[in-house]
């Protein structure tokens, strides 16, 4: 059985998160934690095709492929995370994303079939670097 206590204070929680989110609403607080805005200083479209639940084939918009990974690591999860979006979003196919660096350091994949974004400089050093190598391999 469940502390009195606890359950009160569970309840507790999720009124308080639950009135300070309708504050910020009703009052049209400004936005808070969002990426500073910056210019594009390098682009790159891209097409991620899974092929298991670990490898991934990527490929440039002109077909030429970039790089073919049996252990893909983060850009498999990158692929897992844009063929979710797609899936929710109902996009037919595997049309390319965009990799975008920003000037102040931002790394963004950005699928523009979905409308996701997914901000890859949050995740950590290596897997910004295993990005990156996509933005700049020739």
């Amino acid at each position: 059985m469940i502390p009195r206590g606890l359950l009160w204070g569970m309840l507790a929680l999720a009124v308080s998160a639950l009135a300070i989110t309708s504050f910020a609403v009703l009052t049209d607080r400004p936005t808070e934690g969002q990426p500073a805005p910056g210019k594009v200083v390098a682009e790159r479209e891209v097409i991620l095709e899974g092929r298991s639940a670990q490898a991934v084939t990527v490929y440039a918009v002109d077909g030429t492929l970039l790089a073919d990974m049996d252990h893909g690591g983060f850009i498999t999860v990158i692929q897992n995370a844009i063929q979710r979006a797609r899936t929710v979003a109902r996009v037919e196919g595997n049309p390319p994303i965009r990799i975008v660096r920003y000037d102040n350091g931002r790394l963004v994949a950005k699928d523009p079939a979905s409308g996701a974004s997914i901000e890859l400089y949050a995740f950590g050093g290596d897997n910004k670097a295993a990005a990156e190598r996509l933005l700049d391999q020739q």
